[in-house]
């Protein structure tokens, strides 16, 4: 089990200086991933209910940082630590600029860069970028074929609907082999396919065990008639993360409680087919919508030194029993 944390680049929590100090902590801390999200515009009658679409009614105001410019930032601060996207909006781009840009992140970055791609929600938001809502699962598919050619193709050429494109040099290729790891967000069914069908990963937002149970034996039934090892997609779970002690009775929701409760939903997630947690430390939630660049730290701090090396105890010894047996 791997485990991330979003940067602050949203909210009363987001600056340079937040972002490069939860980067950095959370290389020294040992977790594998710094992520982002994506929004280009806020429209202003969705500056309160945007929070909503989070299941969370606190609104954030109208400020987030760019997500691959913050990466390329965050990659200049640390060494070690993987920079990965949950999500960018694929429409909401050129792909041959995306392309562009994902490729010189990962070869700047050492070859540390996963891209966790989505078709979007906000309509009013494509609306002001000019990008046909309806149209945005086709678009999508078609953005991430093209980029895939674009990073795999010495001569790269594509003719799509939507894309076109021939006759040209496409340089840095990513550093990653074949591909920079793409990973589609979304709970839906749709998701699930795009998944199997054009990425390397599934990425649900909030999930219950139950609905990763059955979205992985969707997953699993869909690679049987691709032909494809269901083992070769990683399912990443983004899940909202508080500490509560155990003098404060804690919500009904996983991973918001006491450390032992905490231990033992993620044990659940992994048991259910989970192999990496993004670990939303100030949004998603409600009861994260008061978080403090400081409290963020000190959760990060807590899970570090509570929860993963208990987690990761249980998974070697696992791992020897099963070799001994």
């Amino acid at each position: 089990m791997q485990f991330g944390v979003p940067l602050p680049t949203f909210r009363k929590v987001a600056s340079p200086d937040a972002i490069r100090r939860v980067a950095q902590r959370a290389e020294q801390l040992g977790f594998d991933g710094i992520w982002v999200s994506d929004h280009i515009v806020i429209p202003d009658a969705e500056s309160d209910p945007f929070a909503r679409g989070f299941g969370d009614a606190t609104g954030i105001g109208g400020l987030i940082y760019e997500p691959l410019t913050v990466l390329a930032f965050a990659a200049a601060c640390t060494s070690r630590i993987r920079l990965g996207t949950t999500v960018i909006v694929v429409p909401y781009r050129n792909p041959l600029v995306t392309a562009k840009m994902l490729s010189t992140l990962d070869v700047l970055s050492g070859g540390r860069v996963t891209a966790g791609m989505a078709v979007g929600w906000m309509e009013k938001e494509f609306n002001a970028l000019g990008v046909p809502f309806q149209d945005r699962g086709a678009l999508t598919d078609e953005y991430i074929t093209a980029i895939k050619v674009l990073w795999t193709q010495q001569k790269p050429a594509f003719h799509g609907n939507h894309v076109r494109f021939e006759n040209i040099s496409f340089e840095p290729k990513p550093l990653q082999k074949p591909n920079i790891p793409i990973w589609i967000g979304g709970n839906s069914k749709n998701a699930i396919r795009r998944a199997v069908a054009l990425a390397d990963g599934w990425n649900p937002t909030r999930a219950r065990v139950e609905d990763i149970e059955t979205g992985v034996a969707y997953l699993k039934d869909l690679c049987g008639e691709h032909g494809r090892d269901p083992r070769s997609l990683t399912i990443a779970a983004r899940l909202p993360l508080k500490f509560f002690n155990d003098e404060v009775p804690a919500p009904r929701r996983p991973l918001l409680g006491g450390t032992q409760k905490i231990i033992d939903e993620i044990s659940q997630y992994r048991d259910a087919g989970v192999d990496y947690i993004i670990l939303d430390t100030f949004y998603s939630a409600a009861e994260l919508a008061g978080e403090t660049e400081d409290s963020i730290l000190a959760t990060m701090e807590s899970f570090a030194a509570d929860v993963m090396p208990k987690l990761r105890t249980v998974e070697k010894e696992s791992k020897i029993d099963g070799k001994h047996n």
